[in-house]
């Protein structure tokens, strides 16, 4: 598992208290599951009081919701800023291809495959989360690839009628193997890096194959 994300200098004790029960909550609720996990846990493993925690956090599913949203969006961030150079590019299959190497390296963190195991397994009592879960990941990333892929064939980049089908061609082309295989087959079958670049390459040239402009 990935270390979480740690509290700046400078916080405020409020602030490191805050972020030590995020830390101590995401690593019980990715190893013992949603249900399995207490608020009295998270609070013995954070040395704070119960008191404290909801005094961060409404509830359990308050906590579990900023997880889910704080761990989506760290992996979210910098392919948005790369999708957003996207219209921009002078070399579009080498970007592309960049894109894509850089999407399945956040998307197959092994925390990030370990919460969306958890979001799928909760998705029948808490669907709101698995909405979320894919509006601020997958679906954010389709949108700004979609808008990005518009601008691309108004420059004559890009063959297409329907730039977000092509969104979704281009993410599940480029993630669609190794991600099935790491969500199905547990921790130990992610691929080593030179195979998921392989996979991230052969995605974007069978999309560039449909899409780009005889």
């Amino acid at each position: 598992m990935t270390e979480p994300i740690r509290a700046s200098d400078g916080q405020t004790r409020t602030a490191r208290k805050r972020q030590a029960i995020l830390d101590v909550a995401s690593t019980l609720f990715l190893r013992d599951g949603y249900l399995a996990t207490s608020m009295d846990q998270i609070a013995a493993a954070a040395a704070v009081s119960k008191q404290t925690v909801y005094k961060q956090f409404t509830d359990k599913q308050s906590l579990f919701r900023e997880i889910v949203t704080g761990t989506v969006e760290l992996v979210s961030d910098p392919v948005a800023r790369q999708v957003a150079s996207l219209p921009d590019s002078s070399d579009l299959e080498a970007d592309l291809q960049k894109l894509a190497r850089a999407l399945v390296s956040q998307v197959s963190q092994p925390r990030v495959i370990q919460l969306r195991r958890l979001v799928i397994g909760e998705a029948g009592r808490f669907p709101e989360l698995g909405r979320l879960f894919y509006q601020r990941g997958p679906g954010r990333t389709i949108d700004a690839l979609a808008a990005a892929f518009e601008s691309l064939a108004a420059r004559n980049q890009l063959r297409l009628d329907d730039p977000q089908l092509a969104a979704e061609h281009f993410n599940w082309l480029v993630m669609s193997i190794p991600l099935n295989r790491m969500m199905l087959c547990g921790d130990t079958e992610r691929p080593d890096p030179a195979a998921l670049d392989r996979y991230a390459d052969a995605g974007a040239q069978a999309f560039l194959a449909s899409y780009r402009p005889n």
